[in-house]
Order: structure tokens, then sequence, then C-alpha cells
């Protein structure tokens, strides 16, 4: 499917059990605060954009450094929330930036031999614009989930924005399709259910209890993921130097979250 196309089913299927869970959260809870549905436009815009951007740059530079570019919002999440929300970096964070983000660098292949794509420079591009958006998604989204009874709320809004805002930009593009062909169907259900459901649900719980500087750097997780399913789905046989990134990677989480998850047991 077209990265249009994707965006718009991914969020669209995602709606209707976002949508029930968000109903009985505001049975219990009552309506959402006011300036939520502003928030929840941005969030739509930013979530889209990001989905969108990223979808293209796998198209030009590969999924490893299209994902690998996507995680810049490591150090921009770090870097914004000290700006915007005073959040100044610890030293565990401090340090575990700049492992996560040269193990990143090291799974996309850029270093040594690996790289690869039809437009290197395009995807690259690209790939730095869905980290932005990627940022300011995570930040918004945190900024709606400050009442920790509703994470359901937030989420099914920011979804419901992000299918109309893809939509119209797939429309406008040219590229959405709204009819794909069975097995994507399928695929994009799948999708929507494990990701967009249970992933970013997951997520929003855990936005607004942590800072966001050590969020994004748990989020990396994702080049590690891309990785291993690459060698169990895809049969890929990763380079020394990615596997390198993989551990570069999971050393930083480690070093980011356990001062963190201590003081939480205590």
């Amino acid at each position: 499917m077209s990265p249009s196309t994707a965006a718009v089913f991914r969020c669209g299927y995602a709606l209707p059990l976002l949508g029930a869970l968000a109903l009985r959260e505001r049975r219990r809870r009552g309506p959402p605060p006011p300036g939520h549905w502003r928030y929840a436009t941005a969030a739509g815009a930013f979530f889209a954009a990001d989905l969108i951007l990223w979808h293209h740059a796998i198209g030009f530079v590969g999924a490893g450094l299209a994902t690998t570019l996507a995680n810049l919002q490591v150090v921009l999440v770090a870097a914004a929330a000290w700006a915007l929300l005073g959040e100044k970096p610890s030293a565990r964070i401090a340090l575990a930036v700049p492992l996560v983000f040269a193990g990143a660098v090291l799974i996309s292949g850029v270093i040594g031999e690996g790289a690869y794509g039809a437009d290197p420079e395009l995807g690259a591009v690209y790939g730095v614009l869905t980290a932005v958006a990627y940022t300011g998604f995570i930040l918004v989204l945190r900024e709606m989930g400050r009442d920790l009874r509703r994470p359901a709320g937030p989420l099914f809004a920011a979804t419901l924005g992000a299918t109309a805002v893809a939509a119209v930009t797939g429309g406008l593009l040219g590229e959405v399709d709204l009819a794909p062909s069975w097995p994507a169907h399928g695929w994009l259900f799948t999708l929507a259910l494990t990701s967009q459901v249970l992933g970013w649900l997951l997520i929003a719980v855990a936005l607004p209890r942590l800072p966001a500087s050590l969020t994004s750097v748990v989020l990396t997780v994702q080049p590690v993921g891309s990785v291993l399913l690459g060698i169990v789905l895809l049969g890929e046989d990763p380079a020394p130097l990615q596997l390198a990134g993989v551990a570069l990677i999971v050393a930083g989480i480690v070093i980011a979250t356990r001062r963190a998850a201590a003081k939480v047991v205590a």
C-alpha cells in the first residue's frame, strides 16, 4: 500500500476499539478537559506526518536506515522537553543518548558495508522530517495524558485526527487508495490492533509517568526490534556492526532506566 493508505487504515481500523475504551473512560471520569480537541488536532497532524514521511523514507532508503533516522527523536525530544517543559536531562540521560544514537547509526548500516537505498539523500531528508513529526506527537500526546486516569481518550482523539489528516494529505498527494485489496486489509487490521491500539495504549500510559527524555530513549527499542524481526521473519543476516548497535541501544536503555526503576520500587 502507499504511505498515505497505510496511515489511513492503520489509524482508521483502530478507531472502533479505541473509541469504545474512550467512551468507557468518559462515562467514569466525565468529559475531557478544555483544549482536548485542540491538542488532538495537533497530535493527529504530527502522527499522520510521522507515518507518511516514514513510509516514504523506507521506500527511498530502506527500513533499517529509515527507522534509525526516525529515532533521532531521542535527541530532539530531550532538547524540546528541556526548552519547552523545563525538564533538564539527567546525567544518566546525557550518558544514554549518545549510546543509543550511536547504536541506531550502526544498525542502519551507514558505517561499514550495508548502506543501501534507491535515493539515500532524499530518504535521509524524509527520515529527519519523520523524527521532527515523531517528536511533536510524543510531546503533545504526553501533554494530553496528564490525567493518568484517561489513557484511551487522548489516544482515540489523536488517532481520529491522524486518520482525517492522512486521508486529506493522501488525497492531495494522489496516493491514497480507499479500497485496498486482500490480504492488504488483513495486514492493516493486524497493524491497527497491535501497534496502534495495544502498543500506543501502553506508551500513552507510560508517557505522563516518566520524563519525556527518558521515554524517548526507551522508545529506541524500535531499531532493535527491526533487526530481530528481520532475522526471524525475513531471514536477514545483520552485519557485526549492526549487532553491535543492538548492544549499544540495550546498554543505553539500561543506563537510562535503572535508577528510575529503583526509585519506583523504593
